[in-house]
């Protein structure tokens, strides 16, 4: 494929009519990216939407943003700073979200880092970042909500893994085992929590075009990959957040334990 990366796509996911009216949807990585994108779908589908992010700043400003587009009667979102490599951070969060919106109905764990390098070179300071914010952080914050959902007996999780849970990557030595255990951990979750009206599910996307993504990949290696991908392009962060907006929604309360696959076709080769 020739003419570069291809960004100026025009996805229209408005057919989409979720109603998460009357729930509370936490949401960590909230501040940018994808987890900026679901957001924005669940308070335009009536959640009351809360951002945890490590960046507080950025999270505020979303909020802010949210905020100023919505309607009298729409609930106000609401952002406060979590470190999921933290447990303090992580129970602190939580704990401020219950006390401000309530016991969360949906979480989307959604916060992740990548720290890439051939696995021969790869140091112990970005082994040890990547599982601790992408798998640890994810269970550490599915353990925190999970506990609340359960007492209350209904709940509904998302965790973000990756096309690279499901394939090998060159260079992704630290984030293919994070998030190969994110698809773990979702399963498990899945099994011990169902029957006590706790659904976990997760989503396995492509590259996905944020800011970041679009700064790693526009270049001759992203080219070559997204050649790679039957339907020829990268993912835009709103065919991410609609499928969490379906996930999060009454209409899947059959699926639990699935990894939904959004790349195009990549991992089917």
């Amino acid at each position: 494929m020739t003419g570069g990366l291809i960004t100026d796509i025009d996805v229209d996911v408005s057919e989409l009519q979720v109603r998460l009216t009357g729930k509370v949807a936490v949401i960590t990585g909230g501040g940018s990216g994808i987890g900026r994108a679901i957001a924005e779908r669940f308070a335009a589908s009536g959640a009351r939407v809360v951002l945890l992010d490590r960046d507080l700043v950025a999270a505020a400003e979303v909020a802010a943003a949210l905020n100023a587009g919505r309607a009298d009667d729409q609930p106000e979102a609401l952002a406060l700073q979590c470190d999921v490599a933290s447990s303090a951070s992580v129970a602190t969060a939580v704990a401020a979200t219950v006390e401000r919106a309530g016991v969360p109905d949906i979480l989307v764990n959604s916060a992740g880092i990548a720290r890439l390098a051939p696995a021969e070179l790869l140091d112990d300071t970005g082994w040890d970042a990547t599982l601790a914010v992408n798998l640890t952080g994810t269970y550490r914050m599915c353990r925190e909500v999970g506990r609340r959902m359960l007492d209350r007996g209904r709940g509904k999780i998302i965790n973000l893994a990756s096309q690279a849970a499901s394939v090998a990557i060159a260079e992704h030595a630290a984030y293919c085992a994070s998030k190969f255990g994110v698809v773990g951990l979702t399963k498990v979750l899945a099994l011990e929590w169902a029957g006590r009206g706790v659904t976990t599910n997760s989503i396995s996307p492509t590259v996905v075009l944020t800011p970041l993504g679009i700064d790693a990949w526009d270049n001759p290696k992203g080219e070559a990959h997204q050649a790679e991908i039957p339907v020829g392009r990268f993912a835009k962060p709103e065919e991410i957040a609609a499928v969490a907006a379906f996930l999060a929604s009454g209409a899947a309360d059959m699926i639990n334990g699935a990894d939904l696959v959004v790349d195009g076709g990549f991992t089917i080769r």
